[in-house]
């Protein structure tokens, strides 16, 4: 064996190792952000526990909450989380144009609930249950806004995504930025259901 078929063998091993590092180490350094993610956000549901009742006698969840709304919101959310479910079984056939499309479908009905939260803040503005009416409502706003900006990155997220894969195609790279949104997506939708029940279920039966 000549030193020329060594050195492209090791060049080869060597690229081998770099792209196994990048995936592992970004999906390791991913899994530390989704960690310090659930800290922000069991925070957040502890400040809400603490003032849930602590309304200034003013406006109530009660008042205010309509779990048909909410229920949809809920419906689009987790419908996102199926679509991309779909979106992941197209990258893993390698079938972009199908990729495409699911993620597409993601992507509004992640911007109908974002609209939906975006409603159901200005109608509670319009109420009178603002940040500044109670503490109760501040937690509310507080946690509800910090998903919502959330869903509002990973849509972001979604469209930087697309122009990659369509400019370069289901890479490997691209293949782990997109396990990553993944992960980060159905994240989301599991934080939603602990908002659904704490924040709205229990809010009307106070």
């Amino acid at each position: 064996m000549t030193d020329l078929t060594v050195n492209a063998n090791h060049a080869a091993e060597h690229d081998d190792e770099e792209h196994h590092d990048y995936a592992g180490d970004a999906m390791f350094g991913f899994w530390i952000y989704i960690m310090s993610d659930c800290m922000l956000f069991a925070t957040l549901f502890a400040s809400y526990a603490v003032l849930s009742s602590s309304f200034a006698g003013g406006l109530t969840p009660l008042d205010l909450f309509d779990l048909k709304f909410v229920f949809v919101e809920t419906a689009l959310l987790l419908f996102s989380s199926f679509t991309f479910g779909m979106a992941m079984l197209m990258a893993k056939k390698q079938d972009i144009k199908k990729l495409m499309l699911w993620l597409g479908i993601t992507f509004l009905l992640g911007g109908g609930f974002l609209g939906m939260e975006l409603y159901e803040f200005y109608h509670f503005s319009h109420e009178g249950a603002t940040p500044q009416t109670s503490a109760y409502w501040s937690a509310f706003y507080a946690l509800l806004a910090t998903h919502g900006l959330h869903v509002f990155i990973g849509m972001l997220w979604m469209i930087i995504l697309v122009v990659h894969i369509l400019k370069n195609g289901l890479t490997e790279v691209n293949n782990t930025r997109l396990w990553c949104l993944s992960l980060f997506w159905h994240f989301l939708d599991i934080i939603w259901i602990c908002v659904f029940s704490i924040v709205y279920l229990f809010g009307v039966m106070q």
